[in-house]
C-alpha cells in the first residue's frame, strides 16, 4: 500500500471511529467545574447499625443498597455526575486506621458509576473523630425521650477538639488521593460534608460571632482544611478539591472562607436557603413565590427570584473578587413545598448564568423500606402520599437542566498531566 493509500485508509478509520463514538473532548478536570459543566445528583450512604436500623438501610456494612440499575437510571435521566456522600474510609475512633470494608464499598460505588458513564465526586460525611450522628443532633433519647431513636453515646465530634483526629483526617485523604488520582471518572474530592463545629459544639450561628472568638482554634475549619489540601497535593496535583464553609456549607459563611494558594480548588456551598421553606412541614404551606419570614428575624420578606439572586450574589461576588471556581454540590427541598418546581427553575437558571455546577439532594435507590422517608425524592412528585415514580413538574425542571450535559466519561479524555507542570500551588 503506497503512502497516499495509507493516509486515505487512516482517514477512513478515524472517520468511522468518530461516527460510531461521537466527538471526544480533551479537557482538564478543573475545566468542567470552571465552566459549570457538571449537573447531577447526590447519593447517600452511611454505616448500618443493626441495633437501630431494623433493615431500614439494608443488611450490608453500608446502606442503603445502591445497584448498577440505580446509577444507570441517573445517567438515563441526563445527569453526568454523582456526588457520593458517604462514610470516610478511616475509623471514627482511635487508633485511627483504614476501614477496609468502607474502602471496598467506595471502590464498588465508583465502579458502578464508571459502568453507568457518570463522573464521581467523593464526599466524606464521617472520618476520624466524626460520626454520622452529627447530622441528627437532638434526635437522641435524652434530648427527645418520646421520639429519640439512638442514645447520646453515638455522637462523636472530637475532630473539632483533637489535633490527632485532624491529622488522621488529612492522612485519610492522602490515602484516597494516592488511590484515585489516575481515575478516569473521579473529578473531585469533597473534604468534609457540612462542617459544623459552630453548631454542634458551640451553638453559634453568626460568622462574625464565631470568628471573633474561635479564629485559629481547632474549631476553625479555616485552620483545619489547608492541611488536608496539602496532604492531597503532595501526591495528587490535579484532581479538583471541593471545600465548603462552616455552618453546614451555608452561603452566609462563604465570604469567611480562607483562600489558599493551591490550584484546582473548588469552593462550594450547600443551598437550602431559606430553610423554613425547603424543610417545611406539610402544614406550614409556605409558597414560592411568597411573603414570609425567611431568616427567623421576625420580619417577613418577599421570597421570589430577586431573593434568590440576592442570596447567590453573596457567593458569586466574593468568587469573582478572588477569582474562585465555585459550585453548589447540594441543593434541594421537600417535594411537597408549594411552588418547588418554580423555585428550582429560577435557582438553576441563576446557577447556569454564573457557570455553577450543581447536584440535587438526592437520587434515591430502588429500596422500598425508604419510601416513607422520601420527602426529598423529587421523582415522586408534589403529592406527599405518592410513593412511586411519576411524571411531575419538579423532575421536568431538573431533567431540563441535565439535558445541557455534553461531557461524560465515555467522551472525555483528561489532559491534566499533559501540560502545566506539577499543578500544585498557584
Amino acid at each position: 500500500m503506497n503512502k497516499k493509500a495509507s493516509l486515505l485508509f487512516l482517514f477512513l478509520i478515524l472517520s468511522f471511529s468518530f461516527f460510531v463514538k461521537g466527538e471526544i473532548y480533551s479537557v482538564k478536570k478543573i475545566e468542567l467545574w470552571k465552566n459549570g459543566e457538571l449537573r447531577g445528583a447526590n447519593i447517600y450512604q452511611r454505616k448500618v447499625y443493626p441495633e437501630l436500623d431494623d433493615n431500614l438501610m439494608g443488611n450490608e456494612y453500608m446502606g442503603t443498597p445502591y445497584t448498577l440499575d440505580d446509577f444507570k437510571r441517573l445517567r438515563k435521566a441526563g445527569a453526568n455526575y454523582v456526588n457520593i456522600s458517604c462514610a470516610g474510609i478511616f475509623t471514627e475512633k482511635p487508633p485511627y486506621r483504614l476501614d477496609r470494608k468502607s474502602l471496598g464499598n467506595l471502590d464498588r460505588l465508583i465502579k458502578l458509576a464508571k459502568e453507568a458513564d457518570l463522573f464521581v465526586v467523593i464526599s466524606f460525611r464521617t472520618g476520624p473523630g466524626r460520626s454520622e450522628f452529627t447530622f441528627f443532633y437532638g434526635e437522641d433519647t435524652e434530648s427527645d425521650p418520646d421520639n429519640g431513636w439512638f442514645t447520646p453515646d453515638y455522637y462523636n465530634d472530637e475532630v473539632w477538639q483533637s489535633k490527632e483526629a485532624q491529622r488522621a483526617w488529612a492522612l485519610m485523604w492522602r490515602f484516597v488521593a494516592e488511590r484515585y488520582k489516575d481515575s478516569k471518572v473521579v473529578v473531585g474530592y469533597d473534604l468534609m460534608v457540612e462542617p459544623n463545629s459552630n453548631d454542634v459544639l458551640l451553638d453559634i450561628w453568626e460568622p462574625e460571632d464565631f470568628y471573633k472568638v474561635y479564629k485559629g482554634t481547632t474549631y476553625d475549619w479555616n485552620s483545619f482544611y489547608p492541611n488536608i489540601v496539602k496532604s492531597i497535593r503532595d501526591v495528587d496535583p490535579y484532581t479538583p478539591i471541593l471545600i465548603q464553609p462552616l455552618s453546614y456549607g451555608e452561603i452566609k459563611w462563604f465570604k469567611y472562607m480562607k483562600i489558599i494558594p493551591f490550584r484546582n480548588i473548588v469552593y462550594t456551598c450547600h443551598q437550602y436557603d431559606p430553610h423554613v421553606y425547603t424543610h417545611q412541614e406539610i402544614k406550614d404551606n409556605l409558597t414560592y413565590p411568597g411573603y414570609f419570614d425567611t431568616d427567623w428575624d421576625g420580619i417577613p420578606e418577599n421570597f421570589n427570584e430577586k431573593w434568590i439572586e440576592d442570596l447567590m450574589k453573596k457567593m458569586s461576588d466574593f468568587a469573582r473578587k478572588n477569582r474562585l471556581t465555585i459550585a453548589i454540590n447540594e441543593y434541594g427541598g421537600v417535594r411537597y413545598a408549594p411552588g418547588l418546581s418554580n423555585f428550582f427553575k429560577d435557582m438553576l437558571n441563576i446557577f447556569e448564568k454564573n457557570k455553577i455546577s450543581h447536584s440535587i439532594w438526592m437520587w434515591y435507590p430502588d429500596w422500598k423500606p425508604w419510601d416513607f422517608i422520601s420527602e426529598f425524592n423529587f421523582l415522586y412528585g408534589e403529592n406527599p402520599d405518592n410513593y412511586s415514580v411519576v411524571k411531575n413538574k419538579i423532575s421536568d425542571v431538573v431533567f431540563s437542566f441535565w439535558e445541557k450535559n455534553k461531557y461524560f466519561p465515555s467522551n472525555v479524555r483528561f489532559t491534566d498531566k499533559k501540560k502545566g507542570g506539577k499543578g500544585g500551588r498557584r
